[in-house]
């Protein structure tokens, strides 16, 4: 099921199919709404904005819009962020993700698989406070206004999805220069390592994920454990492919919320997913723990 979520999360976020006649990007009143998951404003499909890049022109726009008493908070795209991430954490990352989507097909192909490391994961912060705070608000033109740094050098779904455009119009290739092969060299490696272990971008580059991520334990939707009905059988830890261990901790960070723990792996019901309150495991079940097994 969650394959085909993910399928048509991508077809509606990429739905404007006219692009190769109008040889332009669509721009219609939907621009103006925000995806939740991370889909560049350039690809030509595209008829959403990513948050990301909406946050960055915020944020680049802060030092001549206070110097003229004009700025205002991004409340819609820090309000949506803040929305999806207390409804679901995590999970629009492995849901609703059109790049994060395409890390899953990749790691499907039949290739020793290479796990990373947890520690990865502070890279993330690295990258959201660095190219997505930090850059655009501090280096500026004459005019006093930034760029979206993490679109420009960094984001490896913008060049892939941009791709297509730059396909069209020539000339665009020749202005972006070197920083373009940049660019593609970031997306050849986030590609290759997909291919070899799982979701390497979202686990340690992604600054969506990182801020997701923040409401991981406060989030509506999650998961919990019932340690009388589990068996440690350690089946969910095994079929974790972020690395994970569900019986300990099931806000991390690091959870993309795929849900796969409890759907697929545990057999006997000591996961199970919760949206607001908790749930009551069965009451037959409550003095008689089942057997434990290696």
């Amino acid at each position: 099921m969650r394959l085909r979520v993910q399928l048509l999360a991508a077809l509606a976020q990429n739905a404007y199919l006219a692009f190769p006649w109008t040889r332009n990007i669509y721009q219609g009143p939907l621009k103006q709404l925000c995806t939740p998951g991370l889909n560049c404003y350039s690809c030509p499909a595209a008829v959403v904005s990513c948050p990301l890049g909406t946050l960055q022109h915020f944020i680049a726009g802060v030092r001549p819009a206070l110097r003229w008493g004009t700025y205002r908070l991004g409340f819609y795209v820090v309000g949506l962020l803040a929305a999806v991430g207390l409804v679901g954490g995590r999970f629009s990352c492995g849901w609703l993700c059109p790049f994060g989507l395409l890390q899953d097909l990749l790691f499907r192909l039949p290739l020793p698989k290479l796990r990373l490391p947890q520690r990865i994961g502070w890279l993330r912060y690295v990258v959201l406070g660095l190219t997505v705070v930090a850059l655009p608000a501090v280096l500026t033109g004459a005019m006093g206004y930034g760029e979206p740094w993490f679109c420009h050098i960094l984001c490896p779904a913008g060049t892939l999805e941009a791709s297509g455009l730059l396909a069209m119009i020539p000339p665009l290739r020749e202005q972006m220069g070197g920083v373009f092969a940049l660019k593609a060299a970031v997306l050849i490696l986030v590609l290759g390592l997909s291919a070899v272990s799982f979701r390497p971008y979202c686990r340690g580059l992604c600054p969506l994920g990182a801020i997701y991520g923040w409401f991981n334990r406060c989030s509506l939707l999650g998961l919990e454990h019932h340690p009388h009905l589990c068996t440690d059988c350690g089946a969910c830890a095994r079929g974790c492919h972020s690395g994970l261990d569900p019986r300990t901790d099931q806000a991390s960070t690091e959870c993309l919320r795929c849900l796969r723990c409890a759907a697929e792996r545990c057999t006997h019901a000591a996961l199970r997913v919760r949206f607001g309150g908790g749930t009551q495991a069965p009451e037959a079940t409550l003095g008689n723990p089942p057997e434990r097994t290696c």
